[in-house]
């Protein structure tokens, strides 16, 4: 055993040890609370109400993203991506991955991205068959009732 261990720690070291000890343990156990909030990202007066076709969807933590494809009113196909609520979060309402294989017909309402990019937030969804979920998660969002929606037409219905 070298010296350096057999030497008593001086008195502040032996209580500075122990305490930034606990400090670490009791810090690093809490929760990570860090987030997004929608308003950083996502502009609530850009409506989106869009109908499309499932090409991919993204089952992640924090946030699902389904992705899907809008005839715009040109007939041109454009790609669409919206972020949904956490993957345990839509299953508990009912909602798998299983139900948005690609190919499967979508209504999406929610709200675009600030960018103006092709992607936003979703606060419902309807599927094909006419089953309807909740899909949004963040809880400073804007409710589907804000989004005013028109029944399923084909393409882009509203996108002010």
């Amino acid at each position: 055993m070298s010296k350096l261990f057999k030497r008593p720690l001086p008195m502040s070291l032996r209580y500075l040890v122990p305490l930034a000890a606990s400090i670490s343990l009791l810090g690093g156990g809490a929760p990570a609370y860090a987030h997004h909030a929608f308003a950083a990202e996502y502009d609530s007066s850009q409506h989106l109400d869009l109908i499309g076709v499932v090409t991919k969807a993204r089952w992640t933590n924090p946030h699902s993203w389904l992705y899907f494809a809008v005839k715009d009113p040109n007939g041109k196909v454009v790609n669409w991506g919206v972020e949904f609520g956490a993957p345990n979060a839509l299953n508990g309402r009912g909602l798998t991955k299983a139900d948005l294989r690609p190919g499967t017909a979508v209504h999406i309402v929610g709200y675009r991205a600030k960018s103006g990019l092709n992607y936003g937030y979703a606060v419902a969804l309807t599927l094909g068959d006419g089953r309807s979920f909740k899909v949004g998660g963040a809880q400073d969002a804007p409710t589907a009732a804000a989004v005013p929606s028109v029944p399923p037409a084909g393409g882009i219905v509203n996108n002010n």
